[in-house]
This record gives C-alpha cells, sequence and structure tokens, in this order.
C-alpha cells in the first residue's frame, strides 16, 4: 500500500483519494475518469462527468471487498468525504473501488456484498440517524445516512453486462450526498430539465430503456433503495420485496 501523500501518481490523482492509495489504485482512477470523459461514448449521468472535469470527485480504496476485515478503513473514509464536500461545489461523489473483486461472481452474490457493506457502515456510524430521515426504506423520503449526512448510493460491478452504466472491472460503490441535488429536485424546471437529459444518454449508453426502478427522491411511488442497485434486466428476477438494510 501506498499513502495518498506519496508521489508514485501526479500530484493532481493523490490529491483526489482519501487514505491509502494501492498500486492498482493509480490505474482504477485513470480508467474510470477516462470512462466519463469519454465524448464518443457520453456517460449518462452528467453531474459526474462536470465532477470529472472539475476536479471534484473523490476517491477511497478498500483492500479486499471479500474479506470484511479490510472493510475497517471505509467510515474513514467516508467520515473524511463528508467533511469536506461542501467545499467542492454540489457537482462532486466518492468513489470507493473495493480489490479481490471476484470478476465471475454473479449478480446476486454482488448485490448481497453491497447491502452488507451499506449495513457495516450503518453499524459503524458515530451518530445517530438523522432525526429528520425516516428509518422505513419504503418512505419515499428515506436515503441511506453516515455520519448525520443523508446519502444517494450506487454500486457498480462486473457482473453487470447489459447495463453499461453499472459496469465497472472493479466492485464500486458511489456516495453521492444529498446536498448536492437539493438545487435540481424533480419539481424544479432545472431539475426535469437534467433528468430527460440524464434518462436520454442512459438510453444511448445502455442501449435499453432505464429501469422502472429510477425515480425521484420523495415522490410516493419512488423507493430510493431500489435505485442503489439495478439489475442487468427488467423485471429483475431477484429483486428483493423488502429492502435488505437493517436500522439498528
Amino acid at each position: 500500500m501506498l499513502p495518498s501523500n506519496t508521489a508514485t501518481a501526479d500530484d493532481k490523482t493523490t490529491s483526489t483519494v482519501i487514505g491509502d492509495l494501492p498500486e492498482w489504485g493509480v490505474s482504477a482512477i485513470a480508467d474510470f475518469t477516462a470512462t466519463l470523459m469519454d465524448r464518443t461514448a457520453p456517460f449518462p449521468c452528467t453531474f459526474a462527468v462536470t465532477a470529472a472535469r472539475k476536479s471534484a470527485l473523490r476517491f477511497g480504496f478498500v483492500n479486499d471487498a471479500e474479506d470484511s476485515g479490510t472493510w475497517s478503513t471505509l467510515p474513514g473514509i467516508l467520515t473524511g468525504y463528508l467533511e469536506e464536500y461542501q467545499s467542492l461545489g454540489r457537482e462532486t461523489s466518492l468513489v470507493v473501488l473495493f480489490g479481490g473483486t471476484d470478476e465471475s461472481a454473479a449478480m446476486e452474490h454482488h448485490r448481497r456484498r453491497f447491502w452488507e457493506v451499506l449495513q457495516y457502515l450503518h453499524d459503524h456510524d458515530p451518530q445517530d440517524w438523522p432525526p429528520d430521515v425516516p428509518k422505513d426504506t419504503d418512505d419515499p423520503y428515506w436515503e441511506f445516512s453516515f455520519a448525520g449526512t443523508p446519502i444517494f448510493v450506487v454500486c457498480n460491478t462486473p457482473a453487470h453486462a447489459s447495463r453499461r452504466s453499472r459496469s465497472s472491472p472493479h466492485f464500486m460503490i458511489t456516495f453521492q450526498p444529498r446536498w448536492v441535488f437539493e438545487e435540481i429536485s424533480a419539481l424544479s424546471p432545472r431539475g426535469a430539465a437534467a433528468r430527460k437529459v440524464i434518462r436520454n444518454r442512459l438510453r444511448a449508453y445502455d442501449g435499453a430503456e432505464p429501469s422502472p426502478n429510477l425515480g425521484d427522491y420523495g415522490d410516493p411511488e419512488n423507493k430510493e433503495w431500489r435505485q442503489y442497485f439495478l439489475s442487468d434486466v427488467d423485471p429483475d428476477p431477484a429483486g428483493e420485496p423488502r429492502c435488505p438494510f437493517q436500522h439498528r
């Protein structure tokens, strides 16, 4: 492992890393950034593209997706990001990549791992659940929260083949504080326009209609947790009837 402030990568790369930077992390950041910046195949999330251009993305690394004993660094990485995210502007995200990813694992393996990671974070949260965020995961205003901050979460895995926008060679989780969406609510003209652009880009990028599980925060028909981990096909043959996340 290489500390994030050592110079195996250029200073621009290391300045975006929270925690330790593994040897494979330099190329992982470069590859992911190249995907976001590719003009021949525009990435659907325009906010992520802008964040990459502004160097407002932050990256964290966990040693082994299959070994929960290595996850102990994750709460510190997320806490470090939450201490600075508002200074980066509203177009920012934390991207956490996990080593030891089983590239041959089935979708359901990665799905279970994803919810185990979120549960681990919740069980090691240094603060209480925010009082203004519902604890009922089926409430349209529920959102995963950590350190008192509501956070939208997205998982990418090697098992995603058809849904290219959720594909990654590494097990990967992206954290976006709910704060970044405050000025682009679904009811605002800017928010409605942004969602229309993103949905159209999703169709082109994935070559399929966007998942019916994608919805708008606060919509009575929406369940945020279903957007966190999307299957490769619709309807999802193994979709959970209830959210696996459990409040302690």
